[in-house]
C-alpha cells in the first residue's frame, strides 16, 4: 500500500510538473524545446532575441522572433510565460 500511494504522489508531481508553464525569459535551448510547436531552429532564435534584445516583457513579444507568427503564438500561450523582467542595474 505504502509503494502504491508513492508511486501515485510521485506521478503527481510529475505531472504538476510537465504542466507549468515555460519561461522564455529564463528557458535553456532544451526546455525550449520540450514545448510541442518549438523545435531546435525556433528555440535557438528565442534564445538568440533574449540575449539581443533582452528579457520578453510578455508570451505576446515571442511574435517579434523571426519564424513565430500571431497565431503559433496563440498555440503556445498556455504552454509559456515570460517570468518578471528585471530593470537593467541603473534603470528604474
Amino acid at each position: 500500500m505504502k509503494k502504491w500511494v508513492g508511486s501515485l504522489l510521485a506521478g503527481l508531481l510529475l505531472s504538476f510538473s510537465a504542466m507549468a508553464a515555460v519561461d522564455i525569459n529564463t528557458a535553456t535551448q532544451s526546455e525550449l524545446e520540450a514545448v510541442k510547436g518549438i523545435g531546435p531552429a525556433k528555440a535557438k532564435a528565442i534564445i538568440g532575441h533574449r540575449e539581443k534584445n533582452g528579457p520578453f516583457k510578455g508570451v505576446d513579444a515571442v511574435s517579434d522572433v523571426k519564424g513565430f507568427g500571431k497565431a503559433s503564438v496563440a498555440k503556445l500561450k498556455g504552454e509559456l510565460a515570460a517570468g518578471a523582467a528585471k530593470p537593467e542595474a541603473g534603470k528604474k
